[in-house]
């Protein structure tokens, strides 16, 4: 299990020219263990989003021990990326196929003046935002929804059908978090509902719009997308 800072990473998967945070796991990884050393993550994390409990399959032919493991790979990993757990799992496991589940939370920092130990993982919204108004509009989009109105048009090509499973809202002073969970996500979708539901605490909205929005399936019609720097994955789950 890994905890990263995706701050200075462009997501976690591997791409030619691009740090990314499968790519620094696979070099220190390989360099331990042996060139035949897989990595699979459970999610494919956007630029400059976090994680807190980012699960991963990494599949080695040396023989060492799960504490020896992590030690081993948070010498070589830099300071952002940690290894904070490790288990051993059966040969098949596959940590992305075998997820039922991903929970994500966004930070928004809405005090008048930019926090800056937050400015790495909120996104500030000056305005003070109706969270009462947020969480009404965010209730139509609970179940099993056709989400085409929340996706970025690189994952168009995708199943446009998810099932979400939660959506709160929770306001601490000036700290707004948007909690969602969901089967699956389409490209940005978690960034954009977010985005959609801020521009309804800043009252550019009714409640009900967003409603419309989903059901309208049109990209066009939601709100921007919220910054990565305030996503954070969770929790991956799997089956009991």
């Amino acid at each position: 299990m890994l905890s990263y800072d995706g701050t200075d990473y462009h997501g976690w998967q591997v791409q030619p020219g691009a740090r990314t945070v499968q790519g620094v796991l696979v070099e220190a990884a390989r360099r331990r263990f042996g060139a035949d050393t897989r990595v699979t993550g459970a999610s494919r994390t956007d630029a400059g989003v976090h994680a807190l409990r980012q699960v991963v399959s990494l599949t080695t032919g040396a023989r060492i021990a799960s504490l020896g493991l992590r030690g081993a790979l948070n010498a070589d990993l830099p300071r952002d990326v940690r290894v904070v757990d490790v288990r051993e799992a059966p040969a098949a496991f596959d940590a992305r196929r075998a997820a039922t589940g991903k929970r994500y939370a966004f930070l928004i920092d809405n005090g008048s003046v930019a926090h800056p130990l937050l400015a790495r993982y909120a996104w500030h919204v000056p305005q003070r935002l109706d969270a009462d108004a947020m969480r009404r509009a965010l209730a139509p989009l609970r179940g099993r929804h056709d989400f085409g109105a929340f996706c970025a048009a690189p994952g168009r090509a995708k199943d446009p059908v998810c099932v979400v499973r939660a959506l709160h809202v929770v306001r601490r002073k000036e700290r707004l978090v948007v909690l969602l969970s969901a089967d699956r996500y389409l490209h940005h979708m978690a960034r954009n509902i977010v985005g959609s539901v801020v521009a309804v605490g800043r009252g550019a909205h009714d409640a009900d719009w967003l409603g419309a929005v989903r059901a309208s399936r049109d990209r066009t019609r939601a709100g921007p997308t919220a910054p990565a720097q305030g996503l954070t994955l969770v929790r991956i789950l799997y089956p009991r």
